[in-house]
């Protein structure tokens, strides 16, 4: 079987379009058709079903990709790389959102940049938990942190952390909210207050409105920034309440910049997971990413 094909039939697959496969692979959509045309009809089995957006992959597509994406993936490192692992520079292309990769994983992989990491290149980008996966899959990067458990084969999935959300504001707001109050009374006295936020759907404290009070919020966004270290910095600043994750706040709650609203029995968490494509954990540099940010994980929980 020819591999340019193989490869082709990969990209497809992870790009789930021949328009985005064929910019991925710098071919012509037609190029591209006709090679994944010329797989089919040596293999006598259709690989994927046409859609009026993109293609989904047939059972046999899915079973194809799952065995030949991880030696595909192998033999593009073999090329990269070279056959000497001890003087090859290796590129880890890690993505993840913004806050969690900065403040944790980043820090945690810095050591793989020196010589215990063997040299080890790094580079990271920072997008949302769908745009992650989407990335992941099409070969942009080979490692992702993301708050969503994939779907399908294509993707292995790790549970990393667990993430605490609490619920503060700047002190002079903790007399409007007694955080002794029971939950139906403390939700009352929440209402109305300004919010800070990193979307206007507001994310974090709609979730921590279902998990703790199992109701909406009756608020909306008086600033809304897309990072929760700005999110955090607005609150400290007086600017409203705001929903953070308790170890971007740790240190303002420990200098009393910001304060707890409420503490609920079960605080709300949320789960991160270390994402691969499936089988390219038998790559030494990712497998080695993959196991210190496990390690360093152990010390975040």
């Amino acid at each position: 079987m020819d591999l340019a094909l193989l490869r082709t039939f990969v990209t497809v697959h992870r790009a789930g379009s021949f328009t985005r496969a064929a910019a991925l692979l710098g071919l012509s959509q037609p190029a591209v058709t006709s090679q994944i045309r010329t797989l089919e009809r040596q293999l006598g089995r259709p690989l994927f079903l046409r859609q009026a957006r993109g293609v989904t992959p047939t059972s046999i597509g899915d079973e194809l990709a799952h065995k030949a994406a991880p030696h595909l993936d192998a033999l593009v490192e073999i090329a990269e790389t070279g056959l000497d692992d001890e003087s090859s520079l290796r590129t880890l292309h890690l993505a993840g959102p913004p806050e969690f990769t900065a403040e944790r994983a980043l820090p945690a992989l810095a050591g793989l940049t020196g010589e215990q990491g063997r040299g080890c290149a790094l580079r990271a980008s920072f997008r949302n938990a769908e745009e992650v996966l989407e990335g992941l899959a099409a070969g942009h990067h080979d490692l992702a942190i993301s708050t969503a458990r994939p779907r399908g084969a294509l993707l292995t999935a790790t549970p990393l952390c667990d993430e605490e959300h609490v619920l503060v504001a700047a002190p002079r707001w903790a007399e409007r909210a007694d955080s002794g109050l029971p939950r139906d009374k403390a939700a009352a006295a929440l209402e109305n207050l300004p919010v800070v936020e990193v979307h206007e759907s507001l994310p974090f404290v709609s979730r921590y409105w279902a998990s703790v009070f199992d109701s909406r919020p009756d608020a909306s966004g008086t600033v809304i920034v897309p990072d929760l270290r700005a999110v955090l910095a607005c609150a400290i600043a007086g600017a409203g309440i705001a929903v953070l994750p308790r170890y971007l706040c740790a240190g303002a709650l420990e200098r009393g910049e910001v304060v707890t609203l409420h503490e609920p029995a079960v605080p709300p968490l949320r789960t991160y997971f270390l994402v691969v494509r499936t089988g390219t954990l038998a790559m030494p540099h990712i497998a080695r990413a993959h196991e210190w940010l496990q390690r360093a994980a152990s010390d975040w929980c």
